[in-house]
């Protein structure tokens, strides 16, 4: 989500309805979504469209500005996320088609064990991840993470799990990443210091998360192998195939990390500058032409590396998109639902209900975030308004503590990501688990990755 849309999206409303109202509400809705997925079978794009409309309603909005509501988010959602899983499908299926992911994948699975390799997909979720927004490094990963999972025999889940766990961290503990870059923002916190001490806590919390956590969850869960990116290996018929060599094939995936970590760093030094530098950085940083960029690449690179000529180009780039027609509705209807959510005032009602807690601030931060992600589902909106809050409180802490501050509400963004996270239905229609699944795994996942970084917080406030 754009930190601009982000920050107009938790702009104080007037609550729909009393405070009782609005939680039984949100809470009924999510009930009722969950069932008619799980027990009704309903698609999930309709639960959530009739879902939404129906909390907004029981919230004692009007059923056409709930309607408004949900074509709001609906279409946001689009504009931002849609736009970019487009990109990543066509650059994960020219990626797939042109041999250069068996490029990286070969060279993963023969360098690694099959001990070490969840912590190199961890490894790597957490690089790709540092400077981008979760969606991106999802859909530039999932072509790896499947292949891994095909060509080493493993476990989905034991491959996915590492991966997603470092993409989830970065999003919510490290600068220049743009939640905590704005809660940085926001409370006046060191950058320096909070990416040093970011960077500290995202380790143990990455390991826990990811690796060790990955073990219990394919246990738990057991999914095929998703038939997407069939490579010619894959058939049979790499004899002789042409590919692109490995250094053009990472120079593609790392094409839009750069870009965007270059438009992060210049911010961070420079806020608000409109030299030339600063104006060309901020436009080819912007997550959808950087990855638009890097679809172009690998029209020309992968293309002309694979041996492929314009016509298979072509094809390829045709053949990405139906597949993901479903997952762009079920990720719009979720971001649809999250809208809703929002403009009931059930967030406001939340952060009024902790303002002024004699709880330790730390702890606070970290449930004020908790609890706006679980009933927005958007970690960018959970941080924004959670630094928002704390802002005065922060102003009489001192540099390391409010630093803390900071990541502890990157923690609480975090916490249980479910069915109005258009990031769970991402990984659900990626990975091809159910709801129960995606509960089990993805949402677990989340919720260790938040518990683990509180944690370390609170424990680097005790011992610096």
């Amino acid at each position: 989500m754009n930190v601009t849309r982000a920050i107009q999206a938790v702009e104080p409303v007037v609550p729909a309805g009393s405070t009782a109202q609005l939680i039984l509400a949100a809470v009924i809705g999510v009930a009722v979504i969950i069932v008619l997925i799980t027990w009704l079978k309903v698609h999930p794009f309709l639960a959530l469209s009739i879902g939404a409309v129906g909390v907004g309603v029981g919230a004692g909005m009007a059923p056409n500005a709930a309607v408004t509501s949900f074509g709001a988010g609906f279409g946001s959602t689009m504009a931002g996320v849609g736009v970019l899983v487009g990109f990543g499908a066509m650059f994960g299926k020219l990626l797939a088609d042109s041999g250069g992911a068996d490029r990286i994948v070969d060279a993963l699975v023969s360098r690694s064990s099959v001990r070490t390799l969840p912590w190199t997909m961890a490894l790597i979720g957490g690089l790709i991840g540092l400077p981008m927004f979760f969606e991106v490094g999802l859909v530039l990963l999932i072509p790896v993470i499947i292949l891994v999972a095909r060509r080493s025999g493993q476990s989905l889940i034991r491959i996915a799990i590492p991966a997603l766990a470092g993409l989830s961290v970065m999003h919510g503990l490290v600068p220049p990443h743009p939640g905590p870059l704005v809660a940085v923002t926001t409370l006046n916190a060191n950058l320096g210091l909070t990416l040093a001490i970011g960077v500290l806590i995202a380790i143990p919390t990455v390991i826990i998360s990811g690796p060790l956590f990955s073990k219990f969850a394919a246990r738990w869960v057991k999914v095929p192998v998703p038939e997407m990116f069939i490579t010619a290996a894959d058939q049979g018929l790499d004899e002789n195939i042409k590919r692109p060599s490995f250094l053009a094939t990472i120079t593609g995936i790392l094409l839009p990390v750069v870009l965007m970590l270059a438009r992060s760093i210049a911010d961070a030094i420079n806020p608000g500058s409109t030299d030339p530098l600063n104006a060309t950085l901020d436009f080819l940083g912007t997550p959808m032409i950087a990855l638009g960029i890097a679809v172009i690449y690998a029209m020309v690179v992968y293309g002309r590396g694979g041996g492929m000529d314009r016509a298979a180009v072509s094809k390829s780039l045709a053949d990405s998109l139906p597949p993901i027609a479903g997952i762009l509705l079920i990720v719009g209807a979720g971001g649809g639902f999250k809208q809703v959510l929002i403009d009931t005032g059930i967030g406001t009602v939340i952060a009024d209900a902790v303002n002024g807690s004699s709880v330790s601030v730390l702890l606070l931060a970290w449930i004020v975030a908790a609890l706006v992600r679980v009933a927005t589902g958007s970690a960018t909106v959970a941080t924004v308004t959670a630094a928002g809050i704390l802002a005065p409180v922060a102003a009489s802490l001192g540099s390391t503590d409010v630093s803390l501050m900071v990541l502890a509400i990157g923690a609480g963004s975090l916490f249980l990501s479910h069915v109005n996270d258009a990031g769970f239905w991402l990984v659900k229609e990626y990975l091809g688990t159910s709801v129960p699944q995606t509960l089990k795994t993805w949402t677990v996942m989340e919720c260790l990755i938040s518990v683990t970084g509180l944690a370390g917080v609170l424990l680097l406030n005790v011992v610096i």
